[in-house]
């Protein structure tokens, strides 16, 4: 048989470029759906993967420039939508994708985006509300992380304003949408956290869509919040709107104005509570009170000291007298300080020191009545190293050595514990002066 003389001989090259010309020629630009696998992302950048359905696989690759302006992670059974062209990679002569942009199935970008980073910082405890801090009291400097020109930083200086809140205002200005805003964003938390003077931050700005809010969704300003040494209250949007600033933050304010009134009191609030802390103290004091009055009563009931029943119940009654006495006291300053907040605002210093004398002359008063039963007690008297000696068959406080002959039997009572005792010799003529003398 003759051998057949091919018309023309095709390299391997050749071959694989005019597959690579057909299907570039066929479709120039493509949507393909499928489900990732076997996903890598090189060190340079560029991602590797799979696209897959029920029947074929198709491979893909997306270069490190098209790849920066996904806002998603990919991953293996992430369902995507790709758009790209087909084309060969000749040294190894396989078809391949190359995507030029995806977006997850059935879910936007920045949706997608947005789960994916509060799933990951939810599982590294940035959002832990045992992290978050309280707010101070009466801060004496906040910091103000927003837009020079935007709504939120008028909206916030006219709630201070209007609250006369004295106290130092600094403001980082930054972007705080497009290209850029996360990073000065974050840069002012570090900034103000830092600065001296300031003891809160309201980080924020005025409402948008979920693409006008994204700076407050970046990974970087998350951490930022949760690093500051500042309580950081997040004001971005409206009520309805939620970003991960939000989780991060110690407090969520629904509006940049809400976030100005969590920062101040007004000062009839501020009044308030410490009127407030003062019943608190002053029923605490009752309470106390009636509790050394139950113990002063028992007292009366012990065995060893039936005489100083009377006694002990006239020190309870003063007990009584002193409470009701400082009780309305209290409620008088009270009703005083009630009628001056009121009538005139009261700077600052002065309802500091103002409660400060309230709550020391409170306190002062506790101490004295305090002092005043515990000196009336008989056990103060046997702790000094004294002792009762008392007839054991009449329960009677022997209090001469004529109440008693040699040979009776006497019981001696110490602060803790008692004796009992068989007199050997009566010297009626002694004192306790004469024994001191004789003592060596």
């Amino acid at each position: 048989m003759k051998p057949e003389t091919p018309d023309r001989i095709f390299s391997v090259s050749e071959v694989t470029g005019l597959v690579k010309a057909a299907l570039e020629g066929l479709a120039p630009r493509l949507w393909v759906e499928g489900e990732i696998s076997n996903f890598h992302r090189h060190s340079s950048g560029h991602l590797y993967f799979t696209l897959k359905d029920e029947k074929s696989q198709l491979r893909a690759v997306m270069f490190r420039s098209d790849a920066r302006a996904v806002a998603f992670d990919l991953k293996d059974g992430l369902k995507v939508l790709c758009r790209g062209r087909l084309s060969v990679y000749e040294p190894r002569g396989e078809y391949q994708l190359y995507a030029e942009a995806i977006q997850p199935k059935g879910k936007g970008a920045l949706q997608l985006a947005f789960e994916q980073l509060k799933e990951k910082l939810r599982a590294e405890g940035l959002f832990d509300p045992a992290r978050k801090r309280p707010l101070p009291l009466r801060p004496a400097g906040i910091g103000i992380v927003t837009s020079p020109t935007g709504a939120a930083l008028r909206d916030i200086l006219r709630v201070l304003d209007r609250r006369h809140a004295r106290l130092g205002i600094l403001i980082y200005p930054a972007r705080v949408q497009g290209a850029g805003a996360a990073d000065e964003i974050a840069e002012g938390i570090r900034t103000l956290g830092g600065a001296l003077g300031v003891e809160v931050l309201i980080v924020g700005r005025g409402g948008g869509s979920l693409e006008d809010l994204w700076a407050f969704n970046e990974e970087k300003v998350a951490r930022a919040i949760a690093a500051c040494p500042r309580p950081v209250i997040s004001a971005v949007g409206h009520e309805v709107d939620f970003t991960i600033s939000d989780f991060a933050a110690d407090l969520r304010a629904p509006t940049p104005s809400a976030a100005a009134e969590m920062v101040v009191e007004t000062e009839a609030a501020f009044l308030e509570r410490i009127v407030h802390f003062e019943s608190t103290l002053a029923l605490r004091m009752k309470y106390k009170l009636r509790g050394l009055a139950a113990a002063a009563a028992r007292l009366t009931r012990t065995r060893a000291f039936p005489n100083f029943r009377l006694r002990l119940l006239n020190a309870a009654q003063r007990v009584d007298d002193l409470e009701t006495r400082a009780w309305k006291k209290m409620k008088d300053e009270e009703r005083a300080l009630a009628g001056a907040a009121a009538s005139l605002r009261l700077s600052r210093e002065k309802m500091a020191a103002a409660a400060g004398r309230l709550l020391q002359d409170a306190l002062g008063r506790w101490e004295r009545l305090s002092s005043a039963l515990d000196a009336r007690s008989p056990l103060a008297i046997l702790a000094k190293g004294y002792a009762l000696v008392w007839d054991p068959a009449t329960r009677r406080i022997i209090r001469t050595a004529a109440a008693v002959r040699p040979g009776a039997e006497v019981a001696v009572s110490f602060r803790k514990g008692e004796i009992d005792c068989e007199v050997k010799a009566v010297r009626r003529a002694a004192t306790v002066e004469s024994r001191f003398k004789e003592t060596p």
